[in-house]
């Protein structure tokens, strides 16, 4: 098990505690808005029914959050991050080939699913302003786009300022949830008894169509994966101290509204009617109908953030078509990524406008998220095998969530024709996507034509000093993707000698390493010709942005500093003046040459990447690059040529 480099991670304090109610806890935190009035539905109130279910909600929360997450999978920290492309970049190391596939789907899934969430949360928060009389028939759709709009209106600008806000939003929140459930849970204690799983036990076997409301139940965890993923904001010991009050605020409110429900055996609720809005004092609805409502915008804040990080981390590990990423704040962590922002903000607005209520929205919502667990357990067991945890406890985890998400996926599936179909496309469109460009880089690689940059050092060297040929720039860097420092790509040296020949005082060759750690930033020097071509290896953590601009300057102040490399230009007046070179940074874009001859398959692939290539960020925007000093050369990928081709010479 791996730990945190960072200190705060290791520290427990009240301010880390507060931060982490706003940031992990959103989702799952809102969950009681919903699952209890799904759990009901429209049917009549049955007694037996509600501490049935509330068993199996106090047990799915036990067993799914508080045991596999909070407890077990929170350990398998990337140097203090966490989320299931981090738990891949942890073990990918070992060089199992299937361990891509449940991190792509597993990836998709929480993704597809994140579309969903802001819509059910807001439209449950503001569904409850029709249980005010005088507001009995308003239409809240306007209302809950609005809200939905402004949330992703303001993402541009950061949220440093209204992140402040959220611990202690979320705090009250919580209060809230405890002190409801605590007044109608004293009104019957019986109700206690569901911690018995006997009764969860007895619906699922007993009761007609029992097992089919593990689809409702299923809701109460579904932000376990989101808590997990943003484990690096706040730290390990912070989530499983703060989860000790979390857990406790949320079951009281579960009881209390069960409390409620069970008053009701036998009677139907009102139309309309929700169980956490109802066991409010009439006084107090307008008050928890606000809270309500901006506890649901954290939590899709949280989720937003969370989507621009798995993003960002899918974009590193070459899942993902490059994307500008903007940082409106110093937080750590912070990042605005637009195409991203717009594309959840579009499908949000469609579910709201599709379902319409939340309750259609709930009948669809959990299918994806329980995929995603699935692979999550998949990954985590290889992680436990990597650590050498003993081997029964691994037999015995993986039996347990096995029979336990198996359950749950099952009784999800029925949810499949009532709009789940819906999140699943999206979640298997954005798999498709990682796939292509995943598999597309690894015919590119298998491909790609590398030389020893010894058999070229003299003539670069000699190509520098000839002064019959123009100077193409004082400082040309190319970027290289070779990832042995002796070697090159042979396009590069053909584009210095063969394609307009580019004379320069030093030519760099720059390659980016992207690590399985989150955020270290080094770098290496290998000086291949003395003063005449030098390599930079500069190593960044898969979520390090690779600013290559202003990183390969700090890389090159460095060396001036340590006075290994002489910057200044050799040009006669320009060198007595001390006046720097120029700089000029060359990037070759492939494209795919019609003189192929490829399998179908990997012509298909190829197609579609180039194809996702014209409409994502250039090679140059991507590493930071600035568009005035970048030179983009095309060069054609020409793989598997055809045979040579006989013509015969007539007079």
């Amino acid at each position: 098990m791996s730990t945190s480099s960072n200190g705060h991670f290791n520290k427990i304090t009240l301010g880390g505690l507060i931060v982490t109610l706003g940031i992990i806890y959103g989702d799952i935190g809102t969950s009681p808005l919903y699952v209890m009035k799904e759990l009901v539905g429209e049917k009549t109130v049955n007694a037996r029914v509600i501490i049935g279910a509330m068993s199996l909600v106090f047990w799915t929360i036990t067993l799914q959050t508080t045991i596999k997450y909070v407890i077990f999978t929170l350990k398998a920290d990337n140097k203090g991050e966490g989320g299931i492309f981090a738990l891949y970049a942890l073990i990918k190391k070992a060089k199992v080939k299937w361990l891509i596939f449940p991190a792509i789907i597993g990836g998709c899934c929480i993704l597809g699913e994140g579309i969903i969430t802001p819509p059910i949360s807001v439209a449950s928060a503001v569904e409850g302003l029709q249980m005010v009389p005088a507001l009995k028939d308003i239409n809240t759709i306007p209302i809950i786009i609005g809200i939905i709009t402004l949330l992703f209106l303001i993402q541009q600008f950061g949220t440093k300022f209204i992140g402040k806000f959220f611990g202690p939003v979320m705090l009250v929140w919580f209060i809230t949830l405890g002190v409801l459930g605590l007044v109608n849970l004293c009104g019957d204690l019986t109700v206690l008894k569901a911690l018995n799983p006997y009764y969860g036990i007895d619906l699922l076997i007993e009761h007609p169509g029992g097992f089919w409301l593990l689809g409702a139940v299923f809701l109460c965890t579904t932000g376990a994966e989101a808590l997990y993923s943003d484990m690096g904001h706040c730290g390990r010991k912070n989530i499983r101290v703060s989860w000790i009050f979390v857990k406790g605020m949320l079951l009281l409110n579960y009881f209390g509204q069960t409390a409620f429900l069970v008053s009701m055996d036998g009677q139907k609720l009102p139309e309309g009617s929700n169980p956490f809005f109802a066991i409010m004092p009439e006084w107090f609805l307008p008050f928890g109908i606000g809270i309500a409502t901006i506890a649901t915008i954290v939590a899709s804040q949280a989720l937003i953030s969370g989507s621009f990080t798995l993003i960002n981390e899918a974009m590193r590990l070459n899942f993902w078509p490059k994307v500008k990423i903007k940082y409106p704040t110093e937080l750590k962590g912070q990042m605005y990524i637009p195409a991203i922002n717009w594309m959840l903000y579009a499908g949000c607005i469609f579910i709201v406008l599709y379902f319409k209520k939340s309750t259609d929205m709930a009948a669809a919502y959990g299918l994806t998220i329980i995929l995603g667990m699935i692979m999550s357990s998949r990954l985590l067991t290889f992680f436990m095998r990597m650590k050498k945890f003993p081997k029964w406890f691994i037999y015995l985890f993986t039996i347990t969530y096995i029979i336990i998400e198996c359950a749950f996926l099952v009784a999800n599936l029925d949810k499949f024709p009532k709009g789940g179909y819906i999140t699943l496309i999206i979640a298997t469109f954005l798999a498709f996507i990682m796939a292509v460009w995943y598999y597309a880089k690894i015919i590119r690689k298998s491909y790609t034509e590398l030389t020893k940059v010894d058999k070229y050092k003299h003539v670069l060297s000699e190509l520098s000093n000839d002064l019959t040929i123009p100077k193409y720039a004082t400082h040309l860097v190319y970027m290289t993707n070779a990832s042995h420092a002796d070697e090159i790509e042979t396009k590069v040296i053909y584009s210095i000698l063969q394609k307009r020949p580019k004379r320069a005082d030093i030519y760099w060759f720059v390659h980016v390493n992207v690590l399985d750690e989150p955020h270290k930033m080094e770098y290496k020097v290998h000086e291949i010709s003395h003063d005449d071509v030098i390599r930079v290896d500069l190593n960044l953590g898969f979520r390090v942005a690779p600013k290559v601009n202003l990183m390969f300057r700090k890389v090159v102040q460095d060396l001036v500093k340590n006075g290994e490399v002489d910057i200044t230009s050799r040009y006669e007046s320009l060198n007595r003046n001390n006046v720097i070179g120029d700089f000029k940074f060359v990037i070759i874009e492939k494209f795919l040459s019609y003189d192929n001859d490829l399998p179908w398959h990997e012509r298909v692939i190829l197609d579609l990447y180039f194809a996702i290539k014209k409409i994502s960020l250039s090679e140059g925007r991507a590493f930071g690059l600035d568009s005035s000093s970048v030179k983009i050369e095309k060069f054609p990928l020409v793989i598997n040529p055809h045979r040579e081709i006989t013509l015969k010479r007539v007079e």
